[in-house]
C-alpha cells in the first residue's frame, strides 16, 4: 500500500513539473496563433477559437528578422566552437596535469562564473569601443568566449577525470605526444561531456540579453532577444503581442529539437563524475 501511495505521489508530481515546464511554451503557441482581437479576451481559452498564422508572416515581412537569427546563429555557434577548443585543452590541464596552485586555479575558475555581468558592463564597453568593435560580431563572441569558459573547463575536466588513464598511458609509452593524445584520443572518447557542453555554451549565448542589447546598437545587427524585447507596433503605443510570441516560439523550438535530439549525451556528459564505479 505505501509502494503505491508513493508510485501516485511521484508520478503526480512529475505530471506536475511537465506541465509547469511546458505550459508556457504552449501558452506562447496558442497565442502566437490567434488573431490580435482574441489576444485580450476577458476569459481567455487553452484553446483558439480562430486560428491564423499572419504573425508568422509579419515577424518576417515586417522585420529583418531572419537577419536576426542569422546573427545569433554566427554569434552563438562561433563562441561555443572558441569555447570548446580552449575549455578542452584547460580541462585536460586541471584533470591530468600536475602543477602546483591548482586548487586555486579552480577555485578562481568557480568564482568568475559566479561574478555578476553587470558589474563589468561599462568598463567593458568602453574597452570595446577602444578597439572599434562595437556593432561587431567579435565584440559579442569575445566576452561570450569569456563568460562561457568557467562553465566549459569546469564541466569538461570532470568529465576527462572518468576517462580510464590507462589509455592514454598506453599512448604515451608508443610515443605519442601530449597534444596528439588529446586531440586523437582523449576528445573523441569524451563527445558525450562535449555535446553536453556545447548545447550548455549554445543555449546560453542564444539566448543572452544583457551584453548583445549593450554592444549591438543598430537594428541589422540586434540578436533575437534583443529584436524581440524591440519589437513595435504600428503605433507609438502599440505593443504587437502576437508576433512577440511567434518570435519566441521560432527562436525557441530549434533548442528544444537540439536538446531532444541529443538528451541521452547530454545527461552522460552532465552526470560524469558525479559518481565513480
Amino acid at each position: 500500500m505505501n509502494k503505491t501511495i508513493t508510485k501516485i505521489i511521484l508520478y503526480t508530481s512529475v505530471v506536475a513539473i511537465v506541465l509547469w515546464c511546458v505550459f508556457p511554451f504552449y501558452w506562447a503557441f496558442i497565442s502566437s496563433i490567434k488573431p490580435d482581437r482574441d489576444l485580450f479576451e476577458t476569459n481567455p481559452s487553452l484553446i483558439p477559437h480562430r486560428v491564423t498564422f499572419i504573425n508568422y508572416l509579419k515577424v518576417f515581412s515586417e522585420r529583418p528578422f531572419h537577419i536576426n537569427i542569422m546573427n545569433s546563429a554566427i554569434v552563438a555557434g562561433a563562441t561555443t566552437l572558441f569555447a570548446l577548443i580552449i575549455g578542452i585543452s584547460a580541462g585536460y590541464a586541471v584533470a591530468r596535469l600536475r602543477f602546483k596552485g591548482k586548487i586555486i586555479v579552480m577555485s578562481l575558475i568557480l568564482a568568475v562564473s559566479m561574478f555578476p555581468q553587470v558589474s563589468i558592463l561599462g568598463s567593458l564597453f568602453l574597452i570595446l569601443r577602444s578597439m572599434h568593435l562595437i556593432n561587431t560580431y567579435s565584440g559579442l563572441i569575445l566576452p561570450y568566449v569569456s563568460l562561457n569558459l568557467p562553465l566549459t573547463v569546469w564541466v569538461l575536466q570532470n568529465f576527462f577525470r572518468e576517462l580510464p588513464v590507462e589509455v592514454e598511458e598506453a599512448a604515451l609509452m608508443d610515443g605519442c605526444s601530449r597534444f596528439r593524445l588529446l586531440w586523437s584520443i582523449v576528445v573523441p572518447m569524451s563527445s558525450p561531456g562535449l555535446v553536453a557542453t556545447g548545447l550548455l555554451v549554445f543555449i546560453n549565448s542564444w539566448n543572452e540579453f544583457l551584453f548583445a542589447l549593450t554592444f549591438m546598437q543598430r537594428p541589422e545587427k540586434y540578436t533575437v532577444p534583443v529584436a524581440i524585447a524591440l519589437f513595435k507596433g504600428a503605433t507609438q503605443y502599440e505593443i504587437p503581442w502576437g508576433q512577440i510570441m511567434a518570435a519566441t516560439v521560432i527562436v525557441t523550438l530549434p533548442l528544444v529539437i537540439l536538446v531532444l535530439a541529443f538528451q541521452n549525451r547530454i545527461i552522460e556528459g552532465l552526470s560524469a563524475g558525479s559518481v565513480k564505479g
